[in-house]
């Protein structure tokens, strides 16, 4: 179930907006001041946001960035102010959307839905293994935020390592995996040589391999870490 925190100030408005989103399934966590909105967010796995400007304690802006700037979470802004550079505002602070009062709640429901179907295609492309993580769609690496430069072949060894995580690997497996469909192949001592690669990259200490272990006589086997 998807968790909504809403941050609005306004007792009526916010049930209103609450009892719509719980009749369509959501989970909603409501706050109606800065602090409380902030803590709430920082306690609870939160999927959208929605988030009103004018709060009693705050700025809804700054909360929007402040909250952008540990993370990627769609917030879609509420606000009485209609000017064009309060929209602007909230959009450079983070905001992915900007809806004016007074508005409809369907207009409201059609644009979380939108939001949260452009995160879950965001998620598609990516894969996550403990510290690790891999975004298929700009073929990037990354260990805990550092990104770290790999060549394609090595990204096609990560993909398949991780997808299979904790699963032992034998070299056919990996060698059928890295096979394209031009039949530019790679053969097993190029494999050794690629795996050794990565080890130098992603182990603290290559030599003895804590993530990317050899099964001797079968394969590997990646452990998440």
């Amino acid at each position: 179930m998807k968790t909504i925190l809403l941050i609005e100030d306004d007792e009526n408005l916010s049930r209103g907006i609450a009892f719509t989103f719980q009749k369509d399934g959501y989970n909603v966590t409501c706050a109606d001041t800065f602090i409380r909105g902030n803590e709430a967010f920082t306690a609870e796995n939160i999927d959208l946001i929605i988030l009103d400007i004018g709060l009693p304690d705050g700025n809804g802006i700054d909360l929007c960035r402040e909250i952008r700037n540990k993370s990627d979470v769609p917030i879609i802004m509420l606000t009485a102010r209609d000017l064009e550079t309060d929209e602007v505002s909230g959009l450079l602070a983070g905001a992915d959307d900007y809806i004016t009062k007074p508005f409809s709640l369907s207009v409201l429901r059609a644009r979380v839905t939108a939001q949260l179907r452009r995160t879950e295609t965001k998620q598609d492309n990516i894969l996550q293994s403990g510290i690790y993580r891999l975004n298929s769609e700009l073929y990037k690496f990354y260990k805990g935020d550092e990104e770290i430069a790999v060549s394609i072949t090595e990204f096609k060894l990560l993909s398949f390592f991780i997808l299979h995580a904790g699963q032992v690997l034998t070299k056919e497996q990996i060698l059928a995996a890295l096979w394209d469909n031009n039949g530019n192949f790679v053969d097993e001592n190029t494999l050794s040589v690629n795996i050794s690669r990565l080890r130098a990259k992603i182990e603290n200490d290559p030599k003895k391999p804590v993530t990317i272990k050899t099964i001797h006589g079968v394969g590997y086997i990646w452990i998440k870490s």
